[in-house]
């Protein structure tokens, strides 16, 4: 039996990607292996949001290069395939195929022929959903895209280039896959989406869906006890979207809402369009909905032009809000952006400093909340065994790392009473 590995960068969308992309190879006779020199074809599933995600890339592409079989296919499949297109080949002249984000269902093409080149990056529509099969078994946790693309076109996103613009499922299919999920294990949901908030559908009897319609239907899956979504954009966070915090039981009290920047000036020339006033409003009307309600968030430092007091102001947001998790970059130009032909670039050494400052003090803030949920007890939900074998690792509804002795019988949905924690985890303990 030939067998394939697939190697996944980046989002949870490339991870729902990775898995479907396994499951049409496992539907066409292929054995999954996580070793390369085993593998008849390899895969490269990959993210352009940063330089430094590509470059990855491309070093992972030449390790694979040395350590594959002489007759094994390789390509990459993704947003880096978009982004670099046909010089991937001529940086990588044994490449087989570069399918972009959109394109990865072509992937048979390649297989039916291993000695062609296959080149497919164009920004298709949602055909891929369509075309490939059904996993067989659902994950526990079972990530659910409801939309491609995004509309909002940051100035230093890539994204409306790599996945192009925004593009809603139809209410039914992303249904339909819910039900899948269920059927065959998923205990959680998590809807996807670059915009996921943004989603809006409009059924051919005129009938209009938006993700609160989603979650309500999703909820009445008896098998499905958690649900959230992922990412969101503070104005797409509408009064009937955060009502739902406080009357559905199901959707986790925790929240990724990025805000990338404390500054309006700042956000003016990132093109995000609020202001810190209706983000702090959302933010408060959350609380008010679900008090025990949680916030994550994104942050880019040293974006073009940004001076002391712009940082300072990012620094006043987290304070004022304090950020249970997040996640914070140095700004880094992407082509195909106007973010990257933006005078006033900031030098790596500034970004450097006012990163570490940034990271420093959402690590505080992060250790002090899971420090806080010492002697709680959380229904948490278990990923599976960690690398010895000697624990479990469960996710807490606030999306902590919590790790617990292992047990034969341990059910996979479990109350956990916390014992221990420091900034990156938890320590708990089966309550029986």
């Amino acid at each position: 039996m030939k067998k394939f590995f697939i190697q996944t960068f980046g989002c949870q969308m490339n991870v729902y990607d990775g898995q479907r992309i396994a499951a049409m190879l496992e539907s066409h006779g292929w054995q999954a292996t996580d070793k390369i020199p085993d593998a008849d074809l390899i895969i490269l599933n990959t993210c352009a949001v940063r330089e430094k995600a590509t470059n990855k890339v491309f070093s992972a592409l030449g390790r694979v290069r040395r350590a594959k079989r002489p007759n094994a296919m390789f390509g990459i499949v993704g947003c880096v395939a978009r982004e670099a297109g046909a010089t991937a080949f001529r940086r990588i002249p044994e490449l087989n195929f570069v399918l972009g984000p959109q394109s990865y269902h072509k992937l048979p093409e390649i297989l039916n022929n291993p000695d062609a080149r296959l080149l497919n990056i164009d920004l298709g529509g949602l055909e891929k959903f369509d075309e490939l099969p059904q996993m067989e078994k659902s994950p526990a946790v079972a990530y659910i895209p409801i939309q491609e693309g995004c509309n909002h076109c940051c100035t230093y996103c890539i994204v409306p280039y790599t996945r192009g613009r925004e593009l809603s499922r139809p209410f039914s299919d992303v249904i339909r896959d819910c039900e899948h999920a269920a059927r065959t294990g998923a205990i959680e949901i998590c809807f996807l989406g670059q915009n996921v908030n943004g989603y809006k559908y409009t059924a051919p009897n005129g009938t209009v869906y938006r993700l609160s319609h989603l979650i309500r239907e999703a909820a009445q899956l008896p098998e499905i006890q958690r649900i959230r979504f992922t990412s969101s954009y503070p104005t797409e966070m509408t009064d009937d979207l955060i009502d739902l915090f406080k009357s559905e039981e199901k959707l986790l009290p925790f929240l990724n809402l990025p805000i990338q920047s404390g500054s309006p000036d700042v956000l003016t020339r990132m093109n995000r369009p609020y202001s810190l006033d209706l983000y702090i409003d959302i933010v408060d009307k959350l609380k008010a909905a679900r008090p025990d309600i949680q916030i994550s968030s994104d942050f880019i430092v040293g974006f073009p032009g940004e001076t002391d007091s712009d940082f300072n102001q990012t620094m006043d947001i987290v304070r004022r809000v304090r950020y249970i998790n997040s996640y914070s970059f140095k700004y880094s130009p992407r082509p195909h952006t106007a973010a990257a032909l933006m005078k006033d670039q900031i030098p790596e050494s500034v970004k450097a400093q006012r990163l570490a400052a940034l990271d420093a003090f959402l690590n505080d803030i992060q250790r002090e909340f899971n420090e806080s949920c010492i002697g709680k007890t959380m229904t948490c939900l278990c990923e599976g065994a960690d690398k010895t074998g000697n624990h479990l690792v469960y996710r807490t509804p606030y999306m902590q790392q919590c790790i617990v002795p292992a047990h034969d019988d341990a059910p996979v949905l479990a109350d956990i009473r916390i014992t221990a924690a420091n900034k990156a985890s938890l320590r708990g303990e089966l309550v029986k």
